[in-house]
């Protein structure tokens, strides 16, 4: 679970210009598609956009919106 836990954070997608909170070990967001941000999971929409800024992740940061994580089949 230690393990799991070191993957809780924020996730960035370029190609949809999104990013997602993960804070459970349901679904985390497959490589290189999704990228972290930061770990820091109660993190704003507006930090966020300033760190894919900073971090040069974003050509569009202001334009970064949420998404959800997708319901897995059972």
């Amino acid at each position: 679970m230690q393990q799991q836990a070191a993957r809780f954070g924020i996730y960035y997608n370029a190609a949809d210009n999104q990013v997602v909170r993960i804070n459970s070990p349901y679904w985390f967001p497959p490589e290189p598609e999704w990228q972290m941000v930061t770990r820091a999971v109660n993190s704003t929409l507006l930090d966020i956009r300033g760190m894919l800024q900073e971090q040069g992740l974003s050509s569009d940061a202001d334009g970064v919106t949420w998404t959800t994580i997708p319901l897995l089949d059972e």
